[in-house]
């Protein structure tokens, strides 16, 4: 049955950090200023990911703390970026990356409790999580834009955390990166399975720009271009108190909620983002008018919907949010089919010259995604499915942030079905419970 997720009884994982350090690529690298594409320049934030193991009879975790530092070692060559810093030029206004080969960040640290004491709760992310993959170095070390750590449990198992700002990778660039990475930790020289396409100018606006789609997915901040400006900042202000939890759709649901929309074609996370949709939508403090428009956000990678395709390893951000609309009337009692089907369609019409206007609306304008809410999916992205000399992850997620107007969707980890994430502060959350238990 749909659910909740238990309370997370973990906010303290008892961890000791050991050792924090930067690490370099192995190789000399080119010195170079990295452009940045128009999506890159919005992503200044960080997304910290956990990766669970099971405890390897044949390696200690000490061990893989020293396999993953050689083999970030030797992956960074071809991430150069990546060991680089973020830099802004003066003369454009616009972001870049350093290629310094300043160094990434590498924590080694320890936890006084077993995988086994956080039970079922390992797969349901918790505030504790965020203690696996801390970005901030001590203040004596050149602040990194990526940080890997390594955390043994008593009972031997680790985790490995990885923490990285947007811009350097989205989604389908972290998980190719951990493939590439995976690969090297073994040893044995094989080359990289997918060598990174790090050519972040295929996705350059055209020159002169032209815009032939409203983009109402973005809001003009009327922010000045060109010298001595520079891009917004889609942080989030932290005074705000939230809570956490997980909302979990298991697979009888799911396959409800398609035939609700009448749909053999929708997708799982359409039908799930709908219901989202639906409990984000009336949460809120003050009751909308019928007939306003809420608005959701969703997010599509691009890489295949250009022309010609990007290489599937583009490391940059080949992603675009999405925009769909209905009145607060039509989300609370019209047809699901209807919900479901406005998120389906808005993913599916995304053409070749609708993603190059995009990128030419951001040449022009200054802007950050805008909606009600934004339901990001990490279905489908296979964490879970790289293959280490230390097995596979026995659990993938994304570590819980401070922001409340995004809803990440990932699969459980327990029967297959769809887990939701969700930040809400305390009163908004009690609404958005309930909706969801009234609606399934």
């Amino acid at each position: 049955m749909a659910g909740l997720s238990p309370i997370p009884a973990f906010d303290d994982l008892k961890i000791t950090f050991q050792k924090s350090s930067l690490i370099f690529p192995s190789q000399e690298t080119q010195k170079r200023s990295f452009f940045l594409s128009n999506i890159d320049q919005i992503g200044d934030y960080n997304a910290p990911t956990a990766h669970f193991f099971k405890r390897n009879p044949d390696l200690e975790a000490e061990n893989v703390a020293k396999m993953l530092k050689i083999a970030l070692e030797k992956v960074l060559v071809h991430y150069d970026f990546m060991a680089g810093r973020l830099k802004l030029n003066n003369k454009t206004g616009r972001l870049e990356i350093d290629c310094n080969a300043a160094g990434a960040g590498f924590v080694v640290a320890s936890s006084e409790l077993l995988l086994e004491e956080i039970g079922p709760s390992l797969v349901h992310p918790n505030l504790g999580y965020r203690q696996l993959a801390d970005h901030n170095l001590p203040s004596e070390i050149d602040q990194p834009l990526c940080v890997f750590q390594v955390t043994s449990f008593k009972c031997g198992g680790f985790a490995i955390g990885m923490s990285t700002n947007h811009i350097l990778l989205d989604g389908v660039a972290a998980k190719i990166f951990l493939q590439n990475l995976s690969s090297q930790a073994f040893g044995d020289g094989r080359p990289l399975p997918f060598p990174p396409c790090n050519n972040r100018r295929l996705l350059a606006a055209r020159s002169p720009p032209n815009v032939t789609f409203p983009h109402l997915e973005f809001i003009d901040l009327h922010l000045p271009t060109g010298e001595g400006s520079r891009p917004p900042n889609f942080n989030c202000s932290r005074e705000e108190e939230l809570r956490y939890r997980i909302f979990k759709m298991n697979a009888d649901d799911i396959a409800k909620l398609k035939k609700k929309a009448k749909d053999t074609t929708v997708s799982s996370f359409s039908v799930a983002a709908a219901v989202i949709w639906r409990c984000k939508a009336f949460s809120g403090d003050a009751k909308p008018e019928k007939n306003d428009t809420s608005t959701l956000l969703t997010v599509i990678d691009v890489r295949h919907r250009v022309k010609p395709p990007l290489p599937q390893s583009y490391s940059g951000n080949a992603i675009l949010p999405i925009r769909v609309s209905a009145t607060f009337k039509e989300v609370e009692s019209g047809p699901f089919s209807n919900v479901a089907g406005k998120i389906s369609q808005g993913m599916k019409g995304i053409s070749d010259e609708y993603v190059r206007s995009v990128f030419d609306w951001l040449e022009a304008h200054r802007g950050l995604p805008h909606g009600d809410y934004m339901v990001s999916s990490w279905l489908g992205l296979g964490f879970e499915q790289v293959e280490y000399p230390w097995g596979k992850p026995l659990y993938s997620c994304p570590i819980v942030h401070h922001r409340k107007d995004i809803c990440w969707v990932f699969r459980d980890g327990i029967d297959g079905g769809i887990a939701a994430m969700v930040a809400l502060p305390a009163e908004e959350m009690i609404r958005f419970e309930g909706l969801f238990h009234d609606f399934l």
